[in-house]
């Protein structure tokens, strides 16, 4: 594992947000949603999530999650990815969500 610096961790924009919208995403390669998600000032950005195993759609909307926004935006078959979804993979490779114990603003930042 690389050692970074404190300089390098405070470039990583990891923020809260809420997620406000979850949909199918028949055109990607892997089973995934799109998810829309309100980071607060930062605004409402949309990203593409391979998180089917363990959500149903129902189960996501309205739930705050921890997402990167300083990424580029991705092409994902025909649709854009404008944030990373942060988890964990379990022990089958599926992606388990980072999880915000508490509620906090949408936007704010991991420090």
């Amino acid at each position: 594992m690389e050692t970074i610096t404190w300089n390098d961790f405070e470039k990583v924009e990891l923020r809260a947000g809420t997620i406000l919208e979850v949909m199918d995403f028949p055109q990607a390669r892997k089973p995934a949603y799109k998810v829309k998600v309100d980071f607060g000032p930062l605004g409402i950005k949309w990203t593409s999530a391979q998180i089917t195993k363990h959500y149903t759609k129902e189960q996501l909307s309205g739930r705050q999650i921890i997402g990167m926004v300083n990424f580029p935006v991705k092409q994902i078959a025909n649709f854009m990815s404008e944030f990373l979804l942060t988890g964990f993979a379990d022990e089958n490779g599926d992606i388990v969500l980072a999880a915000i114990e508490k509620p906090v603003p949408n936007g704010s930042k991991l420090i």
